[in-house]
């Protein structure tokens, strides 16, 4: 499935606010912590605690997020499916980060070892 630019448009312009509730939530219903997920984004994306909270006050788009985020090295190893979308075939940087962050959030929540969500080479 290729993403459209709309699509991209889209994403690119949603707040990381908005969604984060929802991150929160979700693996909280399957009995994880927002301890694992703050040290899952932050192995994605650089932001400390603090930082992410800065940005959900700023109410920052997804773009800025990203823009402002030093993302993991190992990032590339995130693959598979998401939201109907297999990672390694979106060619927009931007929904491909989003899509990574979403995939570590889906797999947090699937009761996936912390050691396999933060992969390393």
């Amino acid at each position: 499935m290729k993403t459209t630019p709309e699509h991209n448009e889209r994403i690119a312009k949603m707040t990381f606010a908005s969604v984060y509730p929802h991150y929160i939530t979700k693996v909280e219903k399957k009995g994880r912590t927002v301890e694992e997920l703050h040290q899952v984004i932050e192995w994605l994306t650089g932001f400390n605690v603090s930082k992410l909270q800065e940005l959900i006050n700023e109410k920052v788009t997804f773009e800025t997020f990203f823009q402002e985020a030093i993302i993991n090295p190992n990032a590339d190893l995130i693959k598979g499916v998401i939201c109907g979308y297999r990672i390694e075939e979106i060619e927009n940087p931007l929904t491909k980060q989003v899509r990574y962050l979403d995939k570590l959030v889906d797999e947090l929540a699937k009761g996936r070892k912390m050691e396999k969500i933060l992969r390393t080479r």
